[in-house]
């Protein structure tokens, strides 16, 4: 293990290579993926950051599978990771919130034992106001006999078998943060010399959170446990102290946030989204991996979500995320849904 100090510099490469020597049957394989992965969040993050500068902000014209309004850096920020991570032999497939099938490694390019889902560019409507933004990505060990391309079945895995997970914001500094099931670790881009230093070794969120990260606007079409849950962390039926109400709108922000200082994001189902808002496989799986390996927890009010087995590649779930005991809050109050 690294024994980091004040005066230690450790760069995302050298984490990731001790890291791997923990474990002598590791063939290195997946820690190139981590390592690709961060080179793709370096050319992300450096769009991000001149985008009030060139005629990259706005809608690009067109529409992803979910029926959404595509930006001009989604589009971008997609290409960037497919491009980065297509040729590296370690991939047989890959899939994007930002596209509808699956992304086949290209036919010249050599398959690998992984798959890699990801989002390319979460909260990118807020690109033009300047909030944060992020990606967020997931690798499974493909489960279909190799080599070869992988398929569907490859992907639609519960989260329990992720064997890695992260994402990266692009705020007022870029952080990427990821798990391998050891731990979660977070990385800030030093940007006079391009390197990712480890800045979060080992992150614990509290136990009990703070703040609560819900959009309000949805009250109306929440069932009444909803409601009345939503009242309890507000503390108004007198059970326990109020959390701070704090809600970007950007789920990696709000997350990131929480995961840090305490607190719970939380996306009910509603009437209008009965199978909840947020994508299984490129948002909720990830972040919940991370949060465990935190000490937090992580449901879609019904059951542990990273015990959900997927049935679709853009399947949608309600999501209860954060620290420990809110989360346990939900799950009893949301005991008369099941």
């Amino acid at each position: 293990m690294i024994n980091h100090t004040d005066t230690s510099v450790v760069t995302i490469d050298r984490f990731i290579i001790e890291q791997e020597a923990l474990f002598p049957e590791a063939t290195g394989e997946l820690s190139s993926i981590l390592y690709e992965m961060a080179v793709a969040a370096k050319m992300i993050s450096s769009k991000v950051r001149r985008a009030g500068l060139i005629d990259i902000l706005g809608a690009a014209g067109s529409e992803n599978v979910q029926g959404e309004h595509q930006q001009k850096l989604d589009v971008i920020a997609n290409a960037i990771i497919t491009k980065a991570m297509d040729h590296g032999g370690k991939l047989c497939a890959m899939a994007s919130e930002e596209e509808e099938g699956i992304i086949e490694i290209p036919p010249q390019f050599k398959c690998g034992k992984y798959v890699l889902l990801f989002d390319p560019l979460d909260g990118s409507s807020n690109i033009d106001v300047n909030v944060p933004v992020g990606t967020i990505f997931s690798v499974l060990r493909r489960v279909t006999p190799g080599p070869g391309r992988g398929a569907l079945e490859d992907m639609l895995q519960p989260g329990l078998q992720q064997v890695a997970a992260g994402y990266v914001i692009y705020g007022s500094s870029t952080m990427l943060v990821y798990t391998t099931g050891h731990g979660a670790h977070g990385f800030t881009l030093d940007p006079s010399i391009g390197e990712f230093l480890l800045s979060h070794p080992h992150i614990r969120t509290p136990e009990v959170g703070k703040y609560l990260s819900v959009n309000d606007s949805y009250e109306q079409h929440w069932s009444e446990p909803v409601r009345a849950l939503m009242r309890r962390y507000r503390g108004l039926d007198q059970r326990r102290e109020a959390m701070n109400v704090r809600y970007v709108g950007s789920l990696v922000a709000d997350f990131h946030r929480n995961l840090l200082g305490g607190g719970i994001f939380v996306y009910p189902a509603n009437r209008k989204s009965p199978s909840g808002k947020l994508r299984l496989l490129y948002e909720c799986n990830p972040l919940a991996f991370i949060c465990e390996q935190a000490g937090g927890a992580a449901s879609n009010g019904q059951e542990r979500l990273m015990e959900v087995v997927p049935t679709e590649l853009h399947q949608r779930s309600p999501l209860y995320i954060g620290s420990k005991q809110d989360v346990a809050i939900a799950i009893q109050m949301l005991e008369d849904e099941r």
